[in-house]
């Protein structure tokens, strides 16, 4: 499968990004960090970067998404932005979990990977990945059990009782495990990867299609692992 032209998207975190490949490589991105949310500034820079590569959507073969967890409205709008470009030029969708672009940036040589993300209100995101077998040079990470959200020092207390061998965490923010880790008795490997997620959305959105591993817009759906706001504070209403 070659010459396969990627738009790569990712609104699940604030600072946000977009990126075309060509295969697996990068041959244009964008992102930026305001106090704007990402989802509100997107088609600006979704117009810029088009502008600056001399393309339209209608070239592209595939579209990469990042389906969560993160930003709620965020989510919703790039999920219904890949939708409706599928729909439009009748091409399929690549749904990445943005847990999966952090661990995919992992270059520690543990079995397990643990991506974390900030999930706010004093909690993180994270998952188990485990280094599968070898495919093209690289391992492949296969998910282990769910992805979760917890505070800090519930997640160091859950991975003692998981009591994972050789494992590293990758994260862009250490400093969401700082204070948590300084009082675990054991050292952690925390190696820090990139908060722009969309270049690596575009690189395993490229290995689904090699693999016929797609969806279309029927099936793509959000993975918020937190209940939204309406739904923790929604209270059923009272019997008359």
């Amino acid at each position: 499968m070659g010459h396969v032209l990627t738009l790569a998207l990712d609104t699940s975190s604030p600072s946000g990004s977009l990126a075309v490949l060509r295969e697996e490589e990068v041959i244009g991105s964008v992102s930026s960090s305001t106090g704007e949310i990402y989802s509100s500034r997107m088609f600006r820079h979704l117009d810029f970067l088009l502008r600056e590569l001399s393309l339209d959507l209608g070239q592209f073969d595939l579209f990469a998404v990042a389906t969560g967890p993160g930003s709620f409205t965020g989510l919703r709008v790039g999920l219904a932005a890949a939708k409706g470009w599928s729909e439009v030029y009748r091409k399929p969708i690549a749904a990445i979990g943005a847990l999966e672009a952090i661990a995919a940036q992992s270059h520690s040589q543990s079995q397990y990977v643990v991506p974390v993300l900030d999930a706010h209100r004093g909690q993180i995101y994270f998952g188990v990945y485990r280094r599968a077998h070898v495919s093209n040079g690289q391992r492949d990470l296969a998910l282990e059990g769910d992805e979760c959200v917890m505070t800090a020092e519930e997640f160091l207390d859950w991975l003692h009782e998981r009591s994972l061998d050789d494992f590293s965490i990758a994260t862009p923010a250490r400093a969401l495990l700082a204070d948590a880790a300084s009082r675990n008795e054991t050292p952690l490997h925390i190696e820090q990867v990139s908060a722009i997620l969309a270049p690596h959305v575009g690189r395993l959105g490229y290995e689904r299609a090699r693999r016929g591993e797609l969806v279309d817009s029927l099936r793509l759906d959000a993975n918020y692992v937190r209940r939204s706001d309406a739904e923790l504070h929604w209270k059923a209403p009272k019997d008359a």
